[in-house]
């Protein structure tokens, strides 16, 4: 057991577990995917990230060299993070009862102001603000999982976003009320839960969506929807309409936010409808991700 000064005040308190297909992809890896989801946990919630611990669930036969490569990733992640990894348990099961290597991470935050950041605090009039392009990590993952040849390379977007977070909280104030990262079922599920939460309506502009070429081809071919695959290193903000050019400022001054866009804002009072305004000027529903997508995204 870590013994640990007591932050003192409110404390955030956070788990998930990893157990992405392959270990290793384009931009990163299980490791420095485990350390960096979990931080960003904290941080989505207003919280300092401080602590973590790291639970190992090895197959038998791993090899020595990716289990350190792992390990390294995620000593990297922590340090660029400023988090300290505190904790640890490492257990192994037999060959064909696990894949290769599964991660639980758990973290331990601060709160250094008396907000409350939450998905219930959309409010009409806020703009919406992603911190950069869509379904990065979730197609670099599938190109890695199926050997897809693309000509334009796609890396996951895995990186912290807590230094981002303190600066849009100590900027904005309270012109700041929604913070999530659009992880599995992507920017369209996590905009649903935000609408339903909150009881509004969101109308989003398709051609303001920041996508990348290879991001947007890739799709295309695989016949997947941008706005539903997982982003590990993005953010969505709900900012009150005064302050929205200020946090996309914020943003662009960190290099995971660097193609932050503003992509569209709360409509009204509602049922917790999501709709898209299309290139050519029509309205489509955006509704919550059904199944899963992609598997073993993270």
């Amino acid at each position: 057991a870590a013994v640990l000064a007591s932050p003192g005040g409110r404390v955030a308190f956070t788990t998930d577990s990893y157990v992405v297909d392959p270990i290793f992809f384009p931009g990163g890896n299980i490791g420095d995917l485990a350390v960096n989801g979990t931080v960003n946990d904290l941080a989505m919630a207003g919280a300092r990230p401080l602590y973590l611990s790291v639970g190992l669930i090895l197959e038998e036969g791993l090899p020595i060299s990716e289990l350190e490569q792992v390990l390294d990733s995620m000593k990297a992640a922590a340090m660029a993070a400023d988090v300290r990894i505190v904790t640890g348990d490492t257990k192994v099961v037999p060959r064909g009862k696990g894949d290769k290597i599964f991660i639980n991470t758990a973290g331990i935050g601060v709160f250094e102001h008396d907000r409350e950041i939450l998905g219930s605090s959309a409010r009409p009039g806020d703009q919406i603000l992603v911190s950069g392009t869509l379904g990065d990590h979730g197609m670099a993952v599938l190109a890695g999982r199926e050997g897809l040849e693309l000509q334009s390379p796609i890396e996951s977007d895995s990186a912290p976003l807590n230094f981002m977070v303190a600066d849009l909280l100590r900027e904005l104030g309270d012109a700041l009320h929604v913070l999530r990262d659009p992880t599995r079922g992507g920017v369209a599920t996590t905009l649903k839960e935000i609408a339903m939460q909150s009881d509004v309506d969101l109308t989003l502009e398709e051609t303001d969506l920041p996508v990348s070429d290879a991001v947007r081809g890739a799709c295309a071919i695989l016949g997947l929807d941008p706005l539903f695959v997982a982003n590990e290193g993005k953010l969505l903000a709900f900012v009150a309409p005064q302050q929205a050019d200020a946090a996309l400022a914020i943003m662009r001054r960190h290099r995971a936010g660097r193609q932050a866009a503003i992509i569209g804002e709360v409509t009204g009072q509602s049922a917790g409808k999501v709709f898209l305004r299309t290139a050519i000027g029509g309205l489509r529903a955006i509704e919550m991700l059904a199944g899963e997508q992609l598997p073993r995204i993270c």
